[in-house]
């Protein structure tokens, strides 16, 4: 996997240097540590992503990196730094722990799932020392690979000045010395899913990095827009909404609607562009096509507007750059 993506890397170029006095776009390699949830099951040592046959997570880690680096034109590009397989369920946050025939009593529907179900994430940091390798530079973001019911958030922010990112930040993490992100990602689903946690971490950071514009310079809010937030003014949309959405994850809607989205191929430059588009344009209700659709659209050029860098994903990807 790690030949295929150094071969891939290798033919997406950044965005071509600007003019002179033109700050360029940040191309981000974050460093990345995996930790894997798959614990053993059965007596003669199966692990639960086979004896449920769910995806590996190796298959989705590359579809996923392969999609933000095409996404993102080459701006934000995931290194794979370490891989680790924990075999257990981790804990609780009341410190309860599935055992193999409870959580198979989930999973048949004969026992309700635990509650509280989340995660403790206060064992999980200490237990890999994720703070101290933050502050070390010796990683700069976890993915954190489990299973239904596993307790993650499908983001969360630490260290300190931590915000919103999906969900409220970690406490008693400044000791990292500067921000992360621990994504947390099922191997039940799909590379579709993990776009879909990593869409709602970007409009998390793309509301804070606006936060304080005035109301005519949020371009993230024009960038939002859909049919209907603001009949007649589509954008772009958000992970939920596609331009002509009607409800919450109506990806699959045949109505047709006029929309501003490649305008944003033109960004900072707005040239007016509008054309007439329906699910078509994003996969007629595939969730990763969609979510692949939206993220291209995301700004990644060279200069900044009222302050803000035009590269949103330099945000996105390392929120330490706000």
């Amino acid at each position: 996997m790690i030949d295929f993506l150094k071969r891939w890397l290798g033919l997406k170029k950044p965005n071509p240097r600007p003019a002179p006095g033109i700050e360029p776009a940040v191309v981000v390699s974050p460093r990345v540590l995996t930790i894997i949830f798959d614990p053993i099951m059965t007596p003669a040592g199966e692990k639960l992503s086979k004896l449920a046959k769910w995806n590996t997570p190796e298959t989705l880690m590359a579809q996923f990196i392969q999609d933000i680096l095409e996404c993102s034109g080459g701006m934000a590009r995931y290194q794979l730094v370490e891989r680790i397989e924990v075999n257990e369920f981790p804990p609780k946050v009341d410190g309860f722990r599935y055992t193999p025939q409870s959580y198979a009593g989930i999973m048949r529907r004969a026992i309700p799932a635990h509650q509280p179900d989340m995660l403790n994430y206060n064992e999980f940091l200490t237990r890999f020392n994720i703070l101290q390798r933050i502050a070390n530079h010796q990683i700069d973001e976890v993915w954190a690979f489990g299973f239904p019911f596993a307790g993650f958030y499908e983001s969360v922010m630490g260290g300190p000045g931590a915000f919103f990112c999906n969900a409220d930040p970690l406490m008693g993490t400044a000791r990292a010395r500067r921000r992360f992100v621990i994504m947390g990602f099922s191997y039940e689903r799909g590379a579709g899913e993990m776009l879909e946690a990593f869409g709602h971490r970007a409009e998390s950071i793309m509301e804070k990095v606006y936060e304080r514009s005035l109301p005519a310079h949020n371009l993230w809010k024009k960038f939002i827009r859909h049919e209907q937030s603001h009949p007649g003014q589509a954008e772009c949309g958000n992970v939920h909404f596609a331009p002509n959405s009607e409800r919450d994850y109506d990806w699959g809607n045949p109505r047709t609607v006029n929309s501003h989205c490649d305008d944003w191929y033109n960004f900072p430059n707005f040239k007016g562009v509008t054309k007439r588009v329906n699910c078509a344009e994003w996969g007629s209700g595939d969730i990763r096509a969609h979510h692949k659709w939206w993220l291209s659209h995301f700004p990644k050029v060279s200069g900044r507007t009222n302050g803000i860098a035009n590269n949103w994903w330099q945000y996105i990807i390392d929120p330490n750059r706000m």
